[in-house]
C-alpha cells in the first residue's frame, strides 16, 4: 500500500461519505491506492427497526461480498453488525446498483482464511483485532433475489451511523 503524494480528501463522517458516494456513482476517495469498493448497507435496527445506512469498504469475492466488524479496533461489536444478527435481509447499494442481500456471519477455518485475506491485503486489521481484544465477525453478503427494493424517495429519511468505518 503506497502513501499518496498529497493528501487525498477523506469525508470525516458517513453523511459526507453516503453524499460523495452516491454523487459519484459509488467511488469515494481513500488515502491509499486500489481501495476496496465501498457499499452502502442498508441495516435494520434490531430494537428501534428503523432503517441505518452505514458506509463500509467490502472484499469481493465472485458474487459475494465480505465485510469486517472491526468498529475502528473497539471492545464492542457495532451497531450494523449486530442490526444484520437480528435482520439479516437488507439491500445494499454499491455504484448505482440497488441490491437486496443476505448477510451471513462467517465462521470456523472459512472465517479464519477470509480475514487473513483481508489482513494480506490491509495489515491495519490485524492491529485492530489486537486493540479491540477480540475476534473481528466476518459477514457475506450474498445476493438475495427474493428481497424487496428500497421505496423510492425512503434515503431522505433513513438515519445515518456517527462514524465512518472504513473496512
Amino acid at each position: 500500500m503506497s502513501i499518496p503524494e498529497r493528501p487525498v480528501s477523506v469525508p470525516e463522517t458517513n453523511d459526507d461519505v453516503i453524499a460523495i458516494f452516491r454523487a459519484n456513482g459509488g467511488q469515494v476517495p481513500s488515502p491509499y491506492d486500489d481501495p476496496p469498493p465501498m457499499v452502502l448497507l442498508h441495516t435494520i435496527g434490531r430494537r428501534s427497526g428503523r432503517e441505518h445506512v452505514v458506509p463500509m469498504r467490502a472484499m469481493e469475492d465472485g458474487d459475494s461480498l465480505y465485510v469486517f466488524a472491526s468498529a475502528h479496533g473497539s471492545p464492542t461489536h457495532p451497531d450494523w453488525y449486530l442490526n444484520l444478527l437480528a435482520h439479516p435481509r437488507i439491500v445494499i447499494e454499491k455504484g448505482p446498483a440497488t441490491i437486496p442481500v443476505l448477510a451471513g456471519e462467517v465462521t470456523g477455518e472459512e472465517r479464519d482464511r477470509i480475514f487473513a485475506r483481508q489482513v494480506a491485503r490491509f495489515p491495519v486489521f490485524a492491529e485492530l483485532e489486537v486493540r479491540a481484544g477480540r475476534r473481528i465477525p466476518v459477514i457475506r453478503l450474498d445476493p438475495d433475489s427474493g428481497r424487496r427494493r428500497v421505496p423510492s424517495g425512503s434515503r431522505g429519511r433513513i438515519a445515518h451511523h456517527r462514524s465512518f468505518d472504513p473496512s
